[in-house]
């Protein structure tokens, strides 16, 4: 019986990631950089990632990356096509790989967690305005607002005990 290193299984798996990387760099006419490997790799780890979480995340692999640095890193592959920036109200961009599609996202009004909700139904319907304005309309953006599983939990357990307290004071 053959026993295999679970290292070099894992060395295996990081080599043939930072090939799939390098190969989605490339095909986006973009130069493979030290930064822009590790913002694709940070931004598989951290999908729906502001540009300061995704810099914490670069600089603990590559110190002297500057925010500036992820910033331009971020812009050239939005522009190429690599990454999909959304921007939900009252929050900085976010940037996720999952492009090419036309699905939408789910935002917690607490905590700000982000989820992506593919179409309800068929073929991208919400490409269809009920009046396009002569428009060639490309991409629509939905974003559902409300609570999360988790912040739901918490106000109950909050309501509950306030409710409590309540029916305990005199």
């Amino acid at each position: 019986m053959t026993m295999t290193d679970s290292s070099n299984d894992h060395a295996g798996l990081r080599q043939a990631e930072a090939e799939s990387f390098e190969g989605s760099i490339r095909s986006a006419g973009l130069k493979v950089t030290a930064p822009r490997l590790a913002v694709l790799r940070a931004l598989t780890d951290m999908p729906h990632s502001n540009a300061d979480a995704l810099f914490g995340a670069v600089r603990a692999g590559l110190p002297g990356t500057s925010l500036q640095a992820v910033y331009g890193v971020l812009g050239s592959f939005t522009t190429a096509g690599l990454v999909r920036r959304i921007e939900p109200a009252g929050s900085p961009a976010l940037f996720e790989r999952r492009v090419g599609d036309n699905h939408h996202h789910i935002v917690c009004t607490r905590c700000n967690v982000v989820h992506d909700v593919d179409c309800a139904v068929g073929h991208a319907p919400c490409l269809t305005p009920s009046d396009a304005l002569g428009f060639d309309v490309r991409a629509a953006e939905v974003i559902y607002w409300g609570l999360c599983a988790q912040c739901q939990l918490d106000t109950a357990s909050q309501l509950d005990t306030a409710s409590q307290l309540d029916t305990a004071t005199p």
